[in-house]
């Protein structure tokens, strides 16, 4: 291993800014975060890099990676950087965005970004529940699980079944790349950190739309203490959705 990469694996990212954190104990946000930061920095493309922030939990990406990025009205996020991309089709540019945002009110736009292969990069953490507006059920909520919305848990005789978005885009003719992963060990972030890289390449080498979805705890809401978080997320999260790579055309 180079001095500088185990500088960086020792450390703090410079591109992950120093500020304190407004997430929740043991919230995923910050993870994946870091994730970005390296990839970015290990990649040396600050200047080239377009984020796009969500409304919700993640609305203050901007706060802690130091790179371009701007905000969108709830959901639109996919459009504005397609927008973005098409404007300046030599920038990398993604969207990170929760499920709330993604798989409810933004349904629409991911799905037709999505149909026109529109070529940037989706990062997506889904935690089951609508977090900054107060626990709410999400499209991503499993069934039998408690929220404010669901003090009984979810019905999927009342509310349905959970969203799967890799294999709702996975229908799709244009997405190259869609994969589901997960944070909840040092092996399963460096899979996080190895999709996300993948997604990149797919818009820089090919021009092609990818999107990686990230199963993220959200102790707060799920009213579970943060160690146990992460064995919600093996016990019944990966049941309903299940991680690995849902659709690749590069292989």
């Amino acid at each position: 291993m180079k001095p500088a990469e185990a500088k960086l694996k020792a450390g703090r990212p410079r591109l992950l800014l120093p500020d304190r954190t407004h997430y929740c104990a043991g919230c995923g946000h910050g993870v994946v975060h870091r994730i970005i930061a390296e990839v970015l920095q290990e990649w040396g493309i600050r200047g080239q890099a377009i984020g796009m922030a969500p409304v919700g939990c993640a609305v203050l990406m901007y706060q802690y990676l130091d790179i371009d990025a701007c905000e969108s009205p709830h959901g639109r996020t996919p459009e504005v950087a397609a927008g973005i991309k098409r404007a300046r089709p030599d920038k990398l540019v993604f969207s990170y965005q929760g499920d709330g945002d993604l798989a409810a009110i933004g349904t629409n736009e991911i799905i037709h970004v999505a149909n026109r292969g529109e070529p940037i990069s989706v990062i997506f953490v889904n935690n089951a529940v609508y977090g900054m507006t107060g626990g709410q059920m999400a499209p991503t909520t499993v069934p039998g699980q408690k929220t404010t919305t669901t003090p009984k848990g979810r019905s999927v005789t009342a509310e349905g079944y959970p969203v799967r978005v890799c294999e709702l885009l996975a229908a799709l003719e244009k997405p190259a790349y869609l994969e589901r992963c997960v944070i909840g060990s040092a092996k399963e972030i460096q899979r996080t950190k190895n999709a996300i890289k993948k997604s990149f390449r797919v818009q820089r080498d090919l021009g092609a739309f990818s999107l990686v979805e990230i199963l993220s705890p959200c102790p707060t809401y799920w009213r579970v203490p943060p160690a146990k978080s992460v064995k919600y997320i093996e016990t019944w999260m990966e049941q309903i959705f299940p991680p690995g790579v849902v659709k690749d055309v590069t292989k």
